[in-house]
C-alpha cells in the first residue's frame, strides 16, 4: 500500500505544486476585488458539478462494482459495463450543459446574491461560467478511465492527469493581456485544461488497453444496482456542494472574503489534496477487491494502515496552520495586486482550515468501510448530518459573532468533525471499524511530530522577523523560508527516530 500511496501522493504532490503556483500567479494578477470573486463564482460551478457527479459519487458507486465484476465475470463483462455507464453519464452530461448554459444567470444569482450590490459584478460571473462549465462534460471520460485503471492497481497516470488544469491556467493568466481582462484568461485556461486532460488519460489508459465506446445505454440489473448505489453517493455529494454554495452565498455579501477563504482553501488542499485523496484512491479499490474475495480481516488491515499514514501525514500541517498560518499567507499570495491586508484576512481561514484538517482525512479512510461494502446509504445520511453542522456554524459565526472569513472556514471544519464522530460511532456499532496495534502504535509518533513541526515552524518565523527587521518582501519570505526549514527538520528528527513504529514500509527498517 505505502509503494501506491507514494505513486498516487508523488503525482497528486506534482499537482497540487503546479496548483499552488498558478494561484500565487493568479493571486498577483487578479488581486482581491471584483476580477477575482467573479472567477471563483464561475470556477465553483463546474468543479461542484464535478464533485457531485464526478470523484465524489461516481468513484464509491463504480469502483466496488467494476472490481466485483472483474473478479466474478471476467475482464469482457466489466468492460460491457464500464461501456454502458460512460454512454448513461455523456447523456446526462449533455441534458445538463443544455440547461445550465441556457439558465446560467440565474444560477449565478443564486449562488452569489450578493454580487447584486456591485454593478457589473454578477454579468462578469455569468460570462465566464459559460467559459467554465463546458469543462464538466469533458471529464466525464478521465473521471472514469481513472477509476478503471484504479481498480485494475495503476494509479499513476490517474494521479497524474489533473495537473494540466493547473499548467492550462498557467499558460492563459502569463498571456492575459491578449483576452478582456486576466478572469476572462483564467476561465479559458479552465476550457483548455479539460481538451488535454481528455488526450492524457485516453492515451495514459490506452497503454493498459483499457478504453470507453458509445453504446446504446441498456438498462441492465449491474446499471440499476450502480444507478441506485450512484443516486445515494450523489444526494451526499450534493450536500457537500450545498455547503460549499453557502460558503460562496454568505461570501458574497462580504467583498473579498470569498477570494481569501478559496486562497486559503488551496493551501488547505496542498496536504489534504495529496494526502486525503492518495489514501481514498488507494485503500477503496484495496478494500473492495479484498471484501470480495472474502478477506474481512485484510480489509480492515489496509484501513488502519491508511488511518495512521492519514495521521501521521497531516496532523504536523495543521500543527502549522494553527501555528504560523500569518507568515504562510504573507510570504506566499503578498504579491502583485494581492496585498498584505488581503493575506491576513486569508490567514485567519487558514487556522480555521487547519482545525479540521484531520477530520478531513478522516472521513475519506472511514467512509470505505461502508462504500467497499457497496453500502453508499450510511455515509450520505452522516454527510447530510455533517452538512447541516456545517451550515448552522456558518451563519452562527459570520453573522452572530461577525467572523467574516474564518467563520465560514471554521463551519466547514467542525462540520467534518462532526462527520468524522458519525461514521465511527456507525462503523462500530456494526462492527465494521476494528482499532489494531498499526493505528495504536503509531498515534504517539504522529502527535509527536504534529508538535515538533509547529515550534520548529513558530521558532523559524520568529527568528526570520529578527534577522530582517525591516517589514516587506524580503521579510516576510526569510520568515516563511524559516518555517518551512525549521519545522522540517522538527518533523524529520521524530520520523528518524520511531520509524519503526510507523507504516512506512521498506522505509520504516532504513
Amino acid at each position: 500500500m505505502f509503494r501506491r500511496l507514494l505513486s498516487v501522493g508523488g503525482y497528486t504532490l506534482l499537482s497540487r505544486i503546479a496548483g499552488f503556483l498558478r494561484d500565487v500567479l493568479m493571486a498577483a494578477v487578479l488581486g482581491d476585488g471584483l476580477l477575482s470573486d467573479a472567477f471563483f463564482v464561475a470556477w465553483r460551478l463546474p468543479n461542484s458539478f464535478r464533485g457531485i457527479f464526478a470523484e465524489g459519487a461516481f468513484n464509491v458507486a463504480f469502483i466496488p462494482r467494476y472490481a466485483a465484476a472483474r473478479e466474478k465475470q471476467g475482464e469482457e463483462a466489466a468492460a460491457r459495463f464500464a461501456d454502458t455507464v460512460y454512454s448513461w453519464q455523456v447523456a446526462a452530461q449533455v441534458v445538463l450543459l443544455a440547461v445550465a448554459m441556457a439558465c446560467m444567470y440565474w444560477v449565478v444569482r443564486v449562488m452569489a446574491p450578493g454580487f447584486a450590490a456591485h454593478p457589473g459584478e454578477t454579468r462578469l460571473a455569468v460570462d465566464l461560467s459559460r467559459i467554465t462549465f463546458p469543462y464538466l462534460i469533458l471529464t466525464v471520460i478521465a473521471v472514469q478511465l481513472s477509476a478503471m485503471m484504479n481498480a485494475h492497481g495503476k494509479f499513476a497516470a490517474a494521479a497524474a492527469w489533473s495537473v494540466f488544469l493547473n499548467l492550462a491556467m498557467i499558460a492563459t493568466l502569463l498571456c492575459a493581456r491578449w483576452f478582456p481582462n486576466a478572469a476572462y484568461a483564467a476561465a479559458s485556461g479552465v476550457l483548455l485544461a479539460g481538451f488535454l486532460q481528455i488526450a492524457f488519460i485516453v492515451w495514459a489508459a490506452g497503454r493498459h488497453h483499457l478504453r470507453l465506446r458509445l453504446v446504446r445505454p441498456r438498462w441492465t440489473v449491474e446499471v440499476r444496482n450502480f444507478m441506485g448505489a450512484l443516486g445515494a453517493a450523489t444526494f451526499g455529494s450534493a450536500s457537500v456542494q450545498i455547503a460549499l454554495l453557502f460558503d460562496t452565498l454568505i461570501a458574497s455579501y462580504f467583498p473579498g472574503v470569498l477570494t481569501a477563504v478559496n486562497y486559503a482553501d488551496r493551501i488547505n488542499q496542498l496536504p489534504l489534496g495529496t494526502l486525503g485523496i492518495a489514501l481514498a484512491t488507494v485503500l477503496l479499490p484495496e478494500m473492495s477487491t479484498l471484501i470480495a474475495k472474502g478477506d474481512e480481516k485484510g480489509a480492515q488491515a489496509a484501513q488502519n494502515r491508511s488511518a495512521a499514514l492519514g495521521l501521521f501525514l497531516t496532523l504536523p500541517f495543521a500543527a502549522a496552520f494553527l501555528l504560523v498560518p500569518q507568515t504562510i499567507m504573507r510570504g506566499v499570495f503578498a504579491h502583485g495586486a494581492f496585498h498584505v491586508e488581503a493575506a491576513d484576512i486569508s490567514a485567519g481561514a487558514l487556522a480555521a482550515y487547519g482545525a479540521g484538517l484531520p477530520a478531513f482525512v478522516f472521513v475519506r479512510v472511514i467512509a470505505a468501510t461502508f462504500y467497499a461494502r457497496h453500502d453508499t446509504a450510511t455515509p450520505v445520511r452522516a454527510t447530510m448530518l455533517a452538512v447541516a453542522v456545517n451550515i448552522a456554524f456558518k451563519f452562527i459565526l459570520v453573522w452572530g459573532f461577525h467572523l467574516s472569513a474564518v467563520g465560514v472556514a471554521l463551519g466547514t471544519s467542525l462540520g467534518s468533525w462532526a462527520n468524522v464522530i458519525l461514521l465511527v460511532w456507525l462503523a462500530r456499532r456494526r462492527g465494521l471499524l476494528a482499532i489494531d496495534d498499526t493505528f495504536l502504535r503509531a498515534l504517539g509518533p504522529s502527535l509527536l511530530g504534529a508538535a515538533a513541526t509547529g515550534i520548529g515552524a513558530l521558532g523559524g518565523a520568529m527568528l526570520g522577523l529578527a534577522l530582517v527587521p525591516v517589514s516587506g518582501l524580503l521579510q516576510r519570505e526569510t520568515a516563511l523560508a524559516l518555517a518551512i526549514l525549521f519545522g522540517a527538520l522538527g518533523y524529520g528528527l521524530v520520523v528518524i527516530l520511531f520509524r519503526r513504529r510507523l507504516p512506512l514500509g521498506r522505509l520504516a527498517g532504513a
